[in-house]
């Protein structure tokens, strides 16, 4: 009776210790640790796009800027060349009509004298106008120096109006239209800017000023969210100007749109 309670208490002990032996349970740690990697390397990456593309529109806004400021300085300096051309086309005249005179009085000296007492072929010479005293060059180039030598484009814009409404055959009717679109486009007058340019591109086609004009139309009509005019007015002007500067300027800016 003893032995059989002693080999049931070695037996009870045996099977205690080994059930206490058995492994517990093992968490695989490195999935867990590469998983909140993962997602946390995820997170970063879309921060890092997110913060290149903030810099990217920061960029491109910059680079607008400068790109229009830069179209302003060259709108100028054609303005500055314009005048020093017409100014030394006055010149010019001016120094051809002096020759004419100077001419005209050489060979009047040169003829024989009139008698004193014969006065029916008598002749009285009578002043010429000049030709450039009545065709408003003087009120183009008043209009003109406000906006390139006094910078006073306020009071430019209703004298390039006064010009136009005065001498609309003129010569520099088409450059005035230009001009007049010009300072219309940079105090933000949009619909009053694209009338006055497309003067330029529908009623002077022949003016060098044209394809300035179809940029700036090109460039209102993008400001006006007109995607499919903006293209076809600077498709156009690639077709018809492709070696202008207007057009140069005009390629980034299609290709924006595209």
């Amino acid at each position: 009776m003893k032995l059989n309670q002693v080999l049931f208490g070695v037996l009870s002990a045996a099977a205690f210790y080994g059930q206490a032996a058995e492994p517990a349970p093992v968490i695989d740690a490195s999935n867990v640790i590469s998983s909140s990697a993962s997602s946390g390397s995820l997170h970063e990456q879309i921060e890092d796009i997110v913060r290149q593309n903030k810099v990217y529109t920061r960029n491109q806004i910059k680079m607008q800027r400068q790109l229009d400021e830069l179209q302003n300085e060259v709108s100028e300096l054609r303005g500055v060349t314009e005048l020093h051309s017409h100014q030394l086309s006055q010149v010019l005249d001016r120094q051809k009509e002096l020759y004419q005179e100077l001419e005209r009085r050489v060979s009047q000296a040169l003829k024989p004298k009139t008698p004193a007492n014969t006065f029916e072929h008598a002749t009285v010479s009578t002043p010429t106008v000049s030709p450039t005293a009545t065709n408003g060059d003087d009120v183009y180039n008043a209009a003109l120096n406000l906006v390139l030598k006094e910078k006073r484009y306020d009071d430019a814009i209703p004298a390039f109006r006064q010009f136009i409404s005065q001498y609309p055959n003129s010569s520099y009717a088409a450059n005035a239209q230009y001009w007049l679109g010009q300072l219309l486009f940079s105090k933000g007058e949009l619909s009053q800017a694209k009338s006055a340019f497309s003067v330029v591109v529908n009623q002077f086609k022949d003016s060098s000023k044209r394809s300035d004009a179809m940029l700036k139309l090109g460039m209102v009509e993008q400001k006006q969210n007109n995607v499919a005019q903006a293209k076809s007015i600077y498709q156009q002007l690639l077709s018809l100007y492709p070696d202008s500067s207007a057009a140069k300027l005009a390629q980034p800016r299609l290709s924006s749109l595209q």
